[in-house]
């Protein structure tokens, strides 16, 4: 769908606080439109190639940062079309890189020869021709940790995402250890937008995983953008296990100190039978729409599924959404919000 704009939308600044697929779709969507973006993403991850990439090289995980060059690359030349799939080709053979994407040695090995992984990663961008900027949230490295309503606790973004545990136990608190500190550059991204999307995606790992790196709430506090929270579609098992939309909110206002939202957006298109089917083998049902109909924050439920039914990719050795946000549904919605279309 093609929208027409005012103007003056290129100077009003959008920053998406996240990582993973759920961010991916909202960049897709909003580059289409805009350069004015920053996606602040969570340096957290420890699972897949994260842990090589961590373990054996000392370097902060790349996958979430690839992603989100990738959403925001853009161009149709035949040069940066294959380089497009060249970052995201994943390696299904091959002792010690099968399951890793090309995209994530490529910025290893840049960060190698550049001395630097914040340089790695405004070349790689350059490369790619995003609109926008893509910035860590931290540089900092530290590990995630769960602690649970029955006093046990788990270590590590993957152990978290994919549980060994009971995954029907609520998290009563995550954390960063040792503490991290959020960049300047996620620091002014976040305090001079004009909308700040936070979410979807893996609620702990992906959204909170950013919130608690220490400065990110401070920001959000002192900014004066509108923003928006963006509801999963779908409950996950070991992260948010049976949650409602309220609870979601609650949650996230735990991390918050207080309400600070202007919208709240969730889907409320039916979701197709047979992918329910497949989503009752990892325990995970649509989340239910139970927020407040008066209250600080202006709730919008519209249609913002994707008809496209995601295929697992050959190599890809962890469970991923079968389903996603439509990314010209989402920054439709964000641009109304603004009052841009």
């Amino acid at each position: 769908m093609v929208v027409k704009m005012k103007n003056y939308l290129i100077n009003k600044k959008f920053t998406v606080i996240g990582g993973g697929t759920g961010t991916f779709s909202v960049l897709s969507g909003l580059k289409k439109h805009t350069d004015q973006i920053s996606a602040i993403v969570t340096m957290a991850d420890s699972g897949g190639s994260a842990k090589k990439e961590r373990d054996e090289w000392g370097l902060l995980p790349s996958s979430d940062v690839r992603k989100s060059l990738l959403a925001l690359s853009s161009g149709t030349t035949d040069d940066l079309l294959l380089l497009r799939r060249l970052f995201h080709y994943r390696y299904s053979e091959g002792k010690g890189v099968a399951g890793m994407t090309f995209g994530n040695l490529f910025l290893v090995a840049l960060t190698k020869l550049l001395h630097s992984q914040k340089k790695a990663i405004s070349k790689a961008g350059d490369l790619l021709k995003i609109r926008g900027k893509v910035i860590p949230v931290t540089f900092d490295h530290g590990d995630l940790i769960a602690e649970y309503q029955d006093g046990s606790v788990v270590k590590g973004e993957h152990y978290i995402d994919n549980p060994k545990h009971n995954g029907r136990l609520s998290i009563k608190k995550l954390k960063i250890f040792p503490k991290v500190h959020i960049t300047k550059e996620a620091y002014e991204a976040i305090l001079n937008a004009d909308c700040l999307i936070i979410g979807p995606g893996g609620f702990y790992t992906t959204i909170v995983a950013n919130l608690v790196v220490e400065g990110v709430v401070t920001a959000i506090q002192k900014s004066q953008a509108k923003k928006i929270f963006v509801v999963n579609l779908m409950t996950e098992y070991g992260q948010t296990y049976n949650f409602t939309a309220y609870r979601f909110l609650q949650e996230l206002n735990n991390y918050l100190s207080v309400n600070l939202l202007d919208y709240i957006l969730i889907n409320n298109s039916p979701i197709p039978g047979k992918v329910l089917s497949r989503y009752r083998k990892f325990k995970a049902v649509p989340v239910f729409n139970d927020l407040p109909a008066k209250s600080s924050f202006k709730v919008i439920a519209a249609d913002l599924l994707s008809t496209k039914i995601v295929k697992k990719e050959k190599g890809d050795i962890l469970n991923r959404s079968l389903i996603r946000h439509d990314p010209d549904k989402i920054s439709n919605q964000c641009l109304k919000i603004m009052n841009l279309i």
